[in-house]
């Protein structure tokens, strides 16, 4: 014991540096676990936080942790109070987790269900759920979700979806635009570019108002229940039928569990009526 502690004190800042440059949070607890010495240490300098913020920044927007069922046991240490110590070392091991975690998760869809879309031209027929569904045909019957009809081709549209946990990592997103195979000409209703935005609600969901009253005349996206804690780069749509991958700069962390599409300019009109629609299909 005494001779970890005395190497501790022989790196001096070193020690700090070095611990701050470890990439791999399954290294710090390998350091936290050679010693007392060595565990307070790594403890009280927060490096798995600091390694957190250096994987996904909106770690920075985080005012506190929480642990569940959290059954930490007494430990007196010196410069710091009880309660001091507990904190540090409830966050030692929620970030060393987050790390772990992040470093191994494995690639699936991170979609659960779909909350509501800015406007739809025909609901339920042509409901954002449609865009759940692995296909754009579902019995013979096409299965896609369209937005209003619009006069301005600048005006945007919003999907909102609910992802299978509150924190998730996201590396790609991807959306197919819907070809109408019974419309003349076989039109695609795609943006110009797409847009994301991960977050969470102000305001939890009420039971069983999982999505908006879509059907309802004067249906409107509550925006101000939604607070964004990353918005991706905007990436232009090709106006092909074909599932497209956006892949994000960067691996992001969604703190919230809430996942926002932002469909931007419209390129197609519809002959029938001369208006600009957006519909797209199967987003992942």
């Amino acid at each position: 014991m005494e001779n970890c502690s005395d190497f501790l004190l022989l790196l001096g800042p070193d020690a700090s540096r070095i611990l701050n440059n470890l990439d791999d949070p399954a290294d710090l607890v390998r350091a936290s676990a050679v010693s007392r010495a060595w565990r307070e240490f790594v403890i009280a300098n927060g490096f798995c936080k600091n390694l957190c913020l250096r994987m996904f920044s909106e770690i920075s927007r985080v005012a506190h942790v929480i642990e569940v069922k959290n059954m930490t046991e007494p430990l007196e240490v010196g410069s710091y109070s009880s309660l001091e110590w507990q904190n540090l070392k409830r966050d030692h091991r929620v970030y060393a987790h987050l790390a772990h975690n992040s470093k191994n998760f494995r690639t699936k869809d991170c979609i659960l269900d779909a909350i509501s879309a800015s406007s739809t031209d025909n609901y339920p027929e042509e409901s954002i759920d449609n865009t759940l569904e692995p296909s754009d045909r579902v019995e013979r019957r096409p299965s896609y979700w369209s937005s209003k009809g619009e006069k301005n081709p600048a005006v945007p549209e919003t999907l909102t979806y609910r992802l299978v946990s509150r924190l998730c990592v996201i590396t790609e997103i991807s959306i197919q635009p819907f070809q109408a195979f019974f419309q003349w000409g076989y039109p695609i209703y795609s943006a110009k570019a797409v847009r994301f935005r991960m977050g969470y609600l102000k305001e939890p969901l009420e039971a069983g108002s999982d999505h908006m009253d879509e059907s309802s005349a004067g249906h409107r996206y509550n925006e101000d229940n939604f607070i964004s804690a990353y918005v991706s780069p905007e990436f232009p749509m090709a106006q092909d039928s074909t599932l497209q991958k956006f892949k994000l700069p960067e691996p992001v962390l969604c703190i919230g569990g809430i996942l926002q599409v932002e469909l931007l300019g419209r390129v197609q009109r519809q002959k029938m009526d001369g208006l600009f629609y957006i519909c797209c299909c199967v987003p992942g």
